[in-house]
């Protein structure tokens, strides 16, 4: 049996998150490489005004996933697989072996600066809950129809689908999705993301990433886009680069992640939404957040799920 480290995208960054990050030495030495690399201190990342900026919510999470992956490793906790959603993708990558945390870091705050820049205002994503994926298509389509931006960005599960576009045509899908017995809120991400309005954003990211070196990872790297394992340098650095403009497919790469024997999921902070996501699709196994559970409880689970390969 198999252990799976996943890594959230935007929506549960808080004020001061980089500031609550394990006390250890390795983290200090990490928060002062970042700051190097980045030619910044990354602890003013993480205040209440900076957060507004969608760079500094994705760098916050780059940082955030990968010195609680080091927590878990400094615990004698190995992944087997790594996925995560957006862009957790890319501590899923550095976690795994498959790309330098420096790089990983200069990628990331350019991939924010050109989501920022192309929609500074007036878009983002709202979550469709209640419904099926067949019932949002068909809302979505409707309004499509109507001439407003609107696409079907995330199937998260059954029913949590998450909606890409402009406001008011996202507030018209929560008025629709109420008429059908359904619900919707606004995320807080301020741009259309895992739709075709980021193509050309995600087209000169991927112009920076071929620069890039990757290796091959050490530990299967599962895309959170398609669903499947990578193991091809290229294909994890293509999978990075255009995931902003990719449908997301969590529910489907969480079901490949369990067929695959995975049988414990740790979510490294912050929050714990994509525990909430993965804990039904687990039947035989466990799915839990760093943000809510014990290191020793953590130990204990993955040596027993150790024990029964």
């Amino acid at each position: 049996m198999k252990v799976l480290f996943t890594f959230p995208g935007q929506g549960p960054q808080y004020p001061g998150m980089l500031h609550q990050l394990p006390e250890a030495t390795e983290t200090q030495a990490l928060l002062a490489h970042a700051s190097k690399v980045l030619g910044e201190d990354v602890l003013r990342l993480d205040n209440e005004q900076a957060l507004a900026s969608t760079r500094a919510v994705q760098l916050c999470l780059l940082i955030s996933g990968v010195a609680y992956s080091q927590q878990l490793r400094n615990a004698d906790i190995i992944p087997d697989m790594s996925c995560g959603l957006s862009i957790g993708a890319f501590a899923a990558a550095v976690v795994c072996g498959a790309l330098d945390f420096d790089d990983a870091l200069r990628l990331v705050a350019k991939r924010g600066e050109l989501m920022q820049h192309a929609y500074p205002s007036g878009y983002g994503l709202t979550a469709i809950k209640g419904l099926f994926q067949p019932q949002v298509e068909h809302i979505v389509a409707d309004i499509q129809q109507q001439g407003l931006p609107l696409y079907l960005a995330n199937i998260n599960g059954e029913q949590q689908l998450v909606v890409a576009g402009r406001e008011d045509a996202m507030q018209l899908a929560i008025e629709q999705a109420s008429l059908q017995g359904g619900g919707g809120q606004q995320l807080a991400v301020s741009v259309p993301s895992h739709c075709e309005l980021l193509k050309q954003p995600a087209k000169e990211l991927f112009a920076l990433i071929e620069q890039v070196s990757f290796k091959r990872p050490y530990c299967a790297y599962l895309s959170g886009s398609s669903g499947r394992v990578l193991w091809q340098p290229q294909a994890i650095a293509d999978d990075l680069a255009f995931n902003m403009a990719r449908q997301v497919k969590w529910y489907d790469a969480m079901v490949s992640a369990y067929q695959r024997d995975v049988r414990l999921a740790i979510e490294c902070p912050p929050g714990s939404v994509l525990t909430r996501l993965t804990k039904p699709l687990m039947p035989a196994g466990e799915a839990l957040s760093m943000s809510q559970t014990a290191l020793e409880t953590i130990q204990m689970l993955v040596q027993r799920t150790l024990q029964s390969r």
